[in-house]
């Protein structure tokens, strides 16, 4: 399995990016060297697909289907793209506020910590639909990891379009998110555009 083992802060500030948008409190000092320089039009659609990739932790190829896959689906091809990267295993997980940052999301996806419907799934790209409830399994619970989550992300909020119950970590997504709920900074149109040359 390949994986993104690039700094994030570093990824961050060569994207322009907040890290507060994958869950982390840290701050980079430092300035991005390129940040005067005109950027082409290619650079800019580039910047936005990349940033889009880096948020979700999504590389290339999956990214290049969830494109085509949103394509073919009815509406804006951009808000559909945007819509079923948010509702990814992984991303509901750290919207619901069981994971600190988007990676550990991913992971405790991977190590069979979360059930769907009460069957276990490890796989975090799995897309969840409306209605679906996720919870932690019930060993997991009581692992001091997860007092330590709900310590850090007690005061996050969550969005709207789930209900969560934090303390018994379980949550249910109540409709799927539209583009207005999504308050990723990425311009999902320049993407669109990106692709469809």
């Amino acid at each position: 399995m390949a994986v993104n083992r690039v700094p994030v802060l570093k990824r961050c500030r060569s994207l322009g990016l907040e890290p507060a948008y994958l869950g982390y409190d840290k701050k980079s000092n430092r300035t991005n060297a390129r940040a005067g320089k005109k950027v082409s039009e290619y650079g800019l659609q580039l910047r936005e697909k990349q940033k889009a990739k880096f948020i979700y932790g999504v590389l290339e190829k999956p990214f290049r289907n969830y494109y085509e896959k949103a394509d073919r689906m009815k509406g804006m091809t951009g808000e559909n793209l945007m819509v079923m990267l948010e509702s990814r295993l992984d991303s509901v997980v750290f919207r619901m506020g069981f994971a600190r940052t988007r990676r550990e999301a991913r992971q405790i996806v991977d190590h069979k910590h979360v059930l769907v419907n009460g069957k276990q799934v490890n796989i975090p790209s799995y897309l969840v639909k409306a209605g679906d409830v996720i919870e932690i399994r019930e060993k997991s619970k009581s692992l001091q990891r997860y007092k330590d989550i709900l310590e850090v992300t007690a005061g996050r909020l969550i969005p709207e379009w789930m209900d969560v119950d934090q303390e018994a970590f379980k949550g249910t997504v109540k409709n799927l998110p539209t583009r207005e709920m999504i308050d990723v900074p990425v311009d999902e149109m320049l993407i669109v555009e990106l692709y469809s040359k």
